[in-house]
């Protein structure tokens, strides 16, 4: 008997430091799981008050009408007026000055004033003795047969070449081909009517050739922009 009365002495005495513990972390318990979800809509809402500021824009409908509105804007601007008179702006050696396409044999290459190994590499270069695009004279352009000038040759006669530069569009049509050796300088020295000169070597399996092939073009129509 007297051990059963020890037993239960000893009891309570267990209950009493661990029914603390035990209260104290089911609350602290109860209390996270209960935060949560007003945690979860206090965020909710705050997502919502400001959305216009924060959200971003990933739908296709709000893309489109960005593009929409940047078109609109761009509609706005004044259109830049043109004229077949102007003054040429006189570029630097080295400069990229222009741009040289032509549909007809899918040319499209940047045009440098001057000429050195360097610039040949990067697009055709602009002789620097020759006139300046929009100027009466022989504007006179080169490049490498095996790069940009690859496909000169096919240029026939009405075939239209366009210029662009910082100051117009000029735009030519191919008068006639020919083909001289590279100490000739008939074709490329100037003139005193306006005309454009595309010059390249002529293909050759091995080495450098002596011959050139030149396309002679006239102008058609010319665009200052004012």
């Amino acid at each position: 008997m007297k051990e059963k009365q020890k037993d239960v002495k000893r009891t309570p005495a267990v209950v009493l430091v661990l029914t603390p513990v035990l209260i104290f972390l089911i609350c602290t318990a109860l209390t996270v799981v209960i935060g949560i979800k007003p945690y979860n809509k206090l965020t909710t809402y705050l997502n919502i008050a400001f959305s216009d500021k924060m959200k971003m824009k990933t739908s296709a409908s709000d893309v489109l009408k960005e593009m929409e509105q940047e078109v609109n804007e761009f509609k706005k601007e004044p259109e830049v007026s043109v004229s077949d008179t102007g003054e040429v702006v006189y570029p630097v050696f080295g400069e990229q000055y222009a741009t040289l396409k032509c549909e007809a044999i899918d040319l499209y290459v940047p045009v440098f004033w001057g000429s050195d190994n360097e610039l040949l590499k990067k697009g055709a270069c602009q002789m620097s003795a020759s006139t300046v695009v929009g100027e009466a004279g022989n504007a006179v352009i080169d490049a490498h047969v095996n790069t940009f000038f690859e496909n000169l040759e096919k240029l026939a006669e009405g075939d239209i070449v366009v210029i662009n530069t910082s100051y117009g569009e000029f735009t030519y049509k191919v008068k006639k081909q020919v083909t001289f050796v590279k100490t000739d300088k008939t074709y490329i020295a100037p003139t005193k009517e306006e005309r454009l000169t595309l010059y390249t070597c002529v293909k050759q399996v091995l080495g450098s050739s002596d011959q050139r092939i030149a396309v002679i073009c006239e102008p058609v129509e010319k665009a200052f922009y004012n």
